[in-house]
């Protein structure tokens, strides 16, 4: 495995409902992320639900030190391969590897040199992940010249991207201009188009990554998760009308205007406290099934789920309780992270 810089040579991220040659996660075992063992217990048995889950449809690979294989069976299907790479935290969306394609079979992995969000959680483990699997696979480690997170931007795998400016164009990631950052995402990802919203800056650990709000079906389409009405007073619903807005007014890379889906936000959810991510948008799309959340928000979780269903149709739309994930700032997306089959 040899690291060389981003150069247009063809590889591409491609949109996530293509097919997978299998799903990648991370078990979380960090005492200095999760100090509480009781939560972190319950964190586990989460993230191997939603494996459990995921592998009934494709192969599932788990990321833990080799110390974590024996106890986390417990928990885990047998049908769960698990790697011997060290990881602290789970969030494999932003520190797994991020697998790009060149249409000619050839598979790599492309560097964003995830830096723990901007250097807020500890990540000697989880900012090696990507350079690891590179070197156990054989696959050419491509940098991309950025700093950041694949949960921090979309790919409709056609050649155009969203993203929040806040969680790039932010010097505790980039030090860099707009204008620089888009050009080496662009070459990154093998894109034409970035379109931008101004995101939100520190109200979260990911400086409000876009697939907690937006994402990308198909070209041309985006499902967004909106409030019912705007909050001038809350900076979550500002944001997310101006996103809603601009994505609305907006072409993609063929010229085409964006066809926008709305799902509503649950209210009458299971946890309450004002920092819980409770994001239907947050699902994870696999072989044959579209993995996502409910809240306990009989209504919303109802429309949610018929909504993916008319979106993805011939997919199973599982519905899972990952309470624990939201209360530490994510979803099911953040926790997966896709392999495309050649």
């Amino acid at each position: 495995m040899a690291e060389t810089s981003i150069q247009p040579r063809g590889f591409h991220l491609p949109e996530e409902a293509v097919r997978h040659a299998r799903t990648f996660m991370q078990w979380p075992v960090s005492r200095r992320v999760h100090p509480d063992p009781d939560f972190l217990d319950h964190l586990q048995s989460t993230i191997a639900e939603i494996a459990n889950t995921i592998v009934a449809f494709e192969p599932v690979v788990m990321l833990m030190a080799r110390e974590h294989a024996i106890p986390s069976r417990r928990k885990l299907l047998p049908q769960v391969d698990i790697w011997d790479i060290p990881t602290e935290d789970l969030w494999a969306r932003d520190s797994g590897p991020l697998f790009v394609v060149d249409g000619q079979s050839r598979l790599a992995i492309a560097n964003l040199n995830f830096n723990g969000w901007g250097g807020k959680q500890v990540h000697r483990h989880d900012g090696r992940i990507a350079e690891r699997i590179a070197m156990r696979m054989g696959l050419e480690l491509i940098d991309s010249g950025l700093v950041g997170e694949a949960g921090g931007v979309e790919t409709d795998g056609a050649g155009t991207l969203i993203a929040h400016e806040s969680s790039w164009v932010n010097p505790n990631r980039n030090r860099l201009s707009r204008a620089e950052i888009e050009a080496r995402l662009l070459v990154a990802l093998g894109a034409d188009k970035m379109i931008w919203a101004p995101g939100i800056v520190g109200a979260d650990i990911t400086d409000y990554h876009i697939d907690a709000l937006a994402r990308f079906v198909q070209p041309g389409r985006v499902i967004i998760q909106m409030p019912e009405e705007i909050d001038p007073q809350d900076p979550w619903s500002r944001a997310a009308f101006e996103t809603r807005d601009i994505l609305a007014g907006s072409t993609d890379a063929r010229g085409e205007p964006l066809e926008l889906v709305s799902v509503p936000e649950p209210y009458d959810t299971r946890v309450r406290s004002a920092d819980f991510v409770a994001a239907y948008v947050n699902y994870y799309v696999c072989n044959g099934a579209v993995i996502a959340a409910e809240f306990g928000d009989r209504d919303a979780d109802r429309a949610a789920e018929q909504t993916l269903a008319r979106l993805y149709p011939g997919r199973e739309v599982v519905m899972l309780n990952v309470d624990a994930l939201g209360e530490v700032g994510g979803g099911i997306h953040c926790a997966t992270r896709e392999q495309p089959a050649r």
